[in-house]
């Protein structure tokens, strides 16, 4: 740990059924929007450990076999704050999905159908990289004077 840099890391996992994948529609909070399942990894699990837990709660699947796509991650210079999104695919899943889940109705969407939804910006800046060989790397710097994304940097490894 770097002394005065708050980090803090999340999980999105893509989980795909042939040609759809599985949305969240979510319209609660300060991030609506269509969203992949995931969330906020709990010390001490291991990131998988984190996203497989995340993808139970908020769906009642079970995930197994992740592939891990890139990292998104925000940084605020001015807050040090460091915001870290460990982004994984999997088709292997089993269970029933929730009926009255928590963060909002599940949708099984065609891949090429989630452009015309309302994606999230981060969302919709990352999809396409779940889907091609290799890993990505997005960092956004956060504009505070602003109150939005300022400088993006992305890599596809």
């Amino acid at each position: 740990m770097i002394k005065g840099i708050n980090y803090k890391m999340w999980t999105m996992c893509m989980i795909q059924d042939e040609d759809k994948v599985l949305l969240i529609d979510r319209q609660h909070g300060n991030f609506k929007g269509f969203i992949p399942p995931g969330g906020k990894v709990e010390f001490p699990e291991s990131i998988v450990e984190g996203a497989i837990r995340e993808v139970k709660e908020e769906t009642g699947l079970e995930v197994s076999n992740l592939i891990y796509k890139g990292l998104y991650e925000y940084v605020n210079p001015e807050t040090k704050d460091r915001y870290m999104i460990f982004n994984y695919l999997t088709k292997d899943f089993k269970g029933e999905l929730l009926e009255d889940p928590p963060e909002g109705r599940l949708v099984w969407v065609n891949l090429n159908e989630v452009d015309q939804l309302p994606v999230q910006k981060s969302v919709k800046r990352r999809f396409p990289f779940f889907f091609e060989e290799g890993t990505f790397e997005i960092q956004v710097e956060w504009d505070n004077q602003k109150d939005a994304e300022g400088k993006v940097r992305m890599k596809k490894t």
